[in-house]
Formats: C-alpha cells, structure tokens, sequence
C-alpha cells in the first residue's frame, strides 16, 4: 500500500537528519518520545514536533502501549516499509509505502473485491 504526501514536504522532512534518526530507531523497534529524545540526544520538544510532521506525512504509527500495571504511553513506530521518488517528464513524485498488518492487509484486499 502507498500513500501519496505533497513531494516538497515529504522531501523537506526527509532532509533533516533528526527525522532520519527517529525514523532509524522506529524501524528498529517501536519507542516512546523520551526513548527516542535519549536515543537521538536531542530535546524533548524537538522529538514532539517532529514525530507529529512525520505521523502528518505517513512516515509513523502512534500506538498506546499498556504496561503490567495498567499504565500506559504512547510509542511511535516506522511505518514505512519503503520510499520511491519517480522522475518523469518534468515532474518529480515521492510515495510513502506502508507497512500493512495482516488485518490492514485483509480490509484492503476485501475492500477492493466490494468494487469490483
């Protein structure tokens, strides 16, 4: 599955090498805002602002993680299985292809049987 962000954006972001960072660690394994700020040595608030223009543009998940004892935080994981930057006739287009869970992976595929 791919989603289409605005190419300027989506490029913009990826040019600043916090985002690069965070999107290493995500892949690795799924992590929290304080994890990823120790992980990348870089403020929390940086972390914050940048984890949300990366959900905006597809490149991360936020899910809530529930501890033992019923506490729970948020962690944000990759969610991008692979970038593409397509070049043609003038124009330059980057597409975001996500990650898909089994379930995602059978709405998709039930979805597209209903239309046809």
């Amino acid at each position: 599955m791919s989603t289409d962000a605005p190419s300027d954006d989506l490029l913009a972001l990826l040019g600043e090498r916090r985002v690069r960072e965070i999107l290493a660690a995500t892949s690795r394994e799924p992590m929290s805002a304080k994890e990823l700020s120790e992980e990348c040595d870089v403020a929390l608030s940086t972390i914050y602002r940048r984890v949300e223009d990366m959900i905006d543009q597809g490149l991360l998940v936020e899910r809530t993680q529930i501890e033992p004892d019923g506490s729970h935080h948020s962690v944000y994981e990759a969610n991008v299985d692979h970038l593409s930057v397509d070049i043609d006739d003038g124009a330059i287009d980057v597409s975001v292809h996500v990650r898909e869970d089994a379930a995602q992976r059978f709405s998709r595929i039930w979805n597209d049987i209903r239309e046809q």
